[in-house]
């Protein structure tokens, strides 16, 4: 008896002993974190752990039946074995990291790409980017995003015999995702020499920007630009000696712009500008109206399958997957204002709606302001509810939408984005001036703060939300990018006089094309009219089947 009970004393010391160290290890591990102020290495991490004393006190206890125990306990990793792991879980983790390099907005190295020399597999260092070292990665997100893009594939594919590009040279800006590098690599595949641009400080994945880098295509563009960056990225890629475009495909009329101020001769000789923006088709207009519009351009916005595709469904899921992931809000019974009730607008809506939101509309368009109403949401004007609201979104393409007054007005914790194109919808530069705080909480979310201590959540400067803060549907992206290619095409190959000076909707024939490519997704068979149908409806039985002034 006496023998049992000192065993146990035995056992309950060793046991305090192991406590003991445990706590030292744990001191050790807050200690790491505390110093480095950042996110846990998994090296060291490994390391403090594995430092844990053997305890061969403990071992010399362990008692085996027989010779088969011994030899399955020998299975267990010895020490080297642990280190090994060790590193594999480190790289693993490295790998890992660095695949989402974008989203995160991290880098190892925090010197501007400006100010340091990096050059391809091939020694050719004729572009700018964060760091092309990461091309391995960028080209596993461009396979991943080619396998939901096989309309703009098959277009490849189809037309890559023929090079109908051959001979253009495209200067492109708009945003650097893998669904955009397809799109580039197809202009390629079609004959098209390219150098790129991003349209927006925010939106380009590095990584796919250096797998563009690598296979030869010119792109000056990173994640986290300057406005002097976002400038000097759009002249390098059009000021380069011996090559000069003759294409524009642009997001948000920056790149035309730029090209229309600094190099008028360059302007003067472009075949043909695609624009797929409100904002950028708006500049164009206002170019043509004053008769300033030199060369053929075609509206890429307004076409249906960008309005009612990337506008309207690519919004509807987007727009929750930037919040969720800036701020990770819950939507039910939240009260939301979203401004503009347009393509954009409407797919916000309803994605809110859904999830429980209360959702009010403001709008200057009556039509729309009726629709908002028949699907359910009440018309407001901003300053009626400005102090109960709890999330504000803008879509409308216009400027000073939210204004300082509005967002002195706003209640603590209101979360502000836009979900336009432009960067002017909310008048974030009034909220510059020495009584406000800025305070970087993540990538992308700031909290602006005011004397009294109410902040405001504003993501992305006011910039677009979901591709600064997330990313959005491949598929639908597929559809634009498609539609792209193919108007790039007919500007490039129409004969001389089929478009002046001015700017064209995409010809209808090309939106039932782009929508024909992407049915087999979805096992879709279209129905074909007969001979007496197409007479009766005076149709032609291959297309297209709406008039223009349809609106679907």
């Amino acid at each position: 008896m006496s023998d049992s009970v000192g065993d146990g004393k035995l056992e309950v010391k060793q046991a305090s002993k192991e406590v003991k160290e445990s706590e030292n290890v744990a001191e050790k591990y807050s200690a790491m974190t505390v110093s480095k102020n950042s996110d846990v290495n998994v090296g060291e991490l490994s390391a403090a752990f594995t430092a844990v004393p053997t305890h061969k006190s403990v071992k010399k206890q362990i008692q085996f039946a027989n010779q088969e125990e011994k030899q399955e306990f020998s299975k267990f990793p010895t020490k080297a074995g642990r280190r090994s792991l060790s590193r594999s879980i480190s790289q693993s983790s490295t790998d890992s990291y660095s695949s989402a390099a974008s989203y995160t907005d991290s880098s190892d190295d925090e010197t501007s790409p400006r100010d340091r020399t990096q050059l391809n597999s091939k020694g050719a260092g004729d572009f700018c980017v964060k760091n092309v070292k990461q091309a391995e990665f960028g080209r596993r997100e461009i396979e991943i995003a080619e396998q939901d893009m096989s309309a703009l594939i098959s277009l490849r594919k189809r037309a890559q015999g023929e090079k109908p590009l051959a001979g253009a040279k495209i200067v492109g800006c708009t945003h650097i995702t893998a669904q955009t590098a397809v799109l580039i690599e197809t202009l390629v595949a079609l004959g098209a020499e390219c150098r790129w641009t991003a349209c927006n400080i925010y939106s380009t994945q590095n990584e796919v920007a250096a797998a563009l880098s690598e296979s030869g295509v010119a792109v000056f563009a990173w994640k986290g630009e300057s406005e002097d960056d976002f400038w000097w990225c759009i002249d390098r890629c059009v000021n380069k000696e011996g090559w000069e475009a003759n294409m524009i495909l642009d997001d948000g009329g920056d790149l035309t712009h730029w090209v229309y101020k600094k190099y008028p001769n360059v302007f003067k000789k472009i075949r043909g500008i695609v624009e797929e923006s409100v904002t950028g088709v708006h500049r164009l207009y206002q170019l043509s109206k004053a008769s300033k519009l030199t060369v053929p351009a075609m509206n890429v916005n307004d076409s249906v399958t960008k309005q009612k595709f990337d506008n309207l469904y690519c919004c509807r899921e987007s727009i929750l997957d930037g919040l969720k992931r800036t701020t990770d809000v819950m939507f039910g019974g939240k009260q939301v204002v979203v401004c503009g009730y347009g393509e954009v607008g409407k797919g916000c809506c309803t994605a809110l709606k859904a999830l429980g939101a209360i959702v009010c509309i403001t709008e200057i368009d009556p039509i729309c302001a009726l629709q908002a109403c028949m699907d359910g949401f009440r018309v407001v004007k901003l300053n009626e509810v400005i102090r109960q609201v709890d999330v504000i979104i803008t879509c409308t393409g216009n400027k000073n939408v939210v204004t300082r007054d509005q967002l002195d007005r706003m209640k603590n914790g209101c979360i502000v984005c836009n979900m336009g194109h432009s960067n002017t919808e909310i008048d974030v530069a009034s909220l510059r001036t020495p009584e406000l705080t800025w305070e970087r909480v993540r990538s992308q979310v700031d909290h602006v703060i005011w004397p009294d201590g109410k902040r405001v959540v504003l993501l992305a400067e006011g910039r677009l939300l979901n591709l600064s803060c997330s990313t959005v549907p491949t598929f639908v992206l597929s559809i634009t990018a498609t539609t792209q290619a193919l108007a790039l095409i007919e500007l490039y190959n129409a004969p001389d006089g089929r478009y002046k000076q001015d700017v064209y909707l995409l010809p209808k024939k090309m939106d039932e094309y782009v929508a024909s490519l992407h049915l087999p997704t979805f096992d879709a068979h279209l129905t074909e009219l007969s001979d007496e149908q197409a007479k009766y409806l005076g149709l032609n039985k291959n297309g297209p089947f709406k008039p223009n002034y349809y609106r679907y």
